[in-house]
C-alpha cells in the first residue's frame, strides 16, 4: 500500500515537469560553409625574371610592358577564382 501511494506521488509530481520539457520544434536556416573545389591559375613566366644582366635598356622596356600585360590577365584570372569561391550556390 505505502509503494502505490509513493509511486502515485511520484507520478503526481513528475508528470507536470515532464511537460515542461518539451519545446515546439521549429526549423533554424544555418548556411553550412563549402568547400571551395576551383583550381588555382598556374602563375606565368614573367619576361623581366627571364634576362640577363646589362641588358639594353629597348628589350628591357618591352619585356616590362609584356608583363604589365601578363601580369594583368593573371590578376583576372585570380579575382575569377576568387569570386567562384565567394559566390554562394
Amino acid at each position: 500500500m505505502k509503494r502505490c501511494a509513493l509511486l502515485a506521488a511520484v507520478v503526481a509530481v513528475a508528470g507536470p515537469l515532464a511537460a515542461c520539457g518539451v519545446a515546439p520544434i521549429q526549423a533554424v536556416k544555418v548556411p553550412i560553409p563549402v568547400e571551395c573545389r576551383v583550381d588555382v591559375p598556374a602563375r606565368p613566366a614573367m619576361p623581366t625574371e627571364a634576362l640577363s644582366p646589362g641588358v639594353d635598356l629597348d628589350r628591357f622596356s618591352a619585356s616590362a610592358m609584356a608583363e604589365i600585360e601578363l601580369r594583368e590577365g593573371y590578376e583576372g584570372e585570380l579575382r575569377a577564382a576568387l569570386a567562384e569561391c565567394l559566390n554562394p550556390m
